[in-house]
């Protein structure tokens, strides 16, 4: 279950990085960032 949480969450952060990117605004690029290293917390405390 934390493993398809943990992938949803990387999805979500790469897209919204994508998106950030594609319209040239930064607000969806810092909550991308955020959601990647909210993953990789997650991540760290599922081992």
């Amino acid at each position: 279950m934390k493993n398809i949480l943990l992938i949803l969450l990387l999805a979500v952060a790469i897209y919204m990085g994508y998106l950030g990117f594609k319209a040239d605004m930064h607000p969806p690029i810092w909550t991308g960032i955020g959601f990647i290293i909210i993953a990789v917390l997650f991540y760290r405390n599922s081992k």
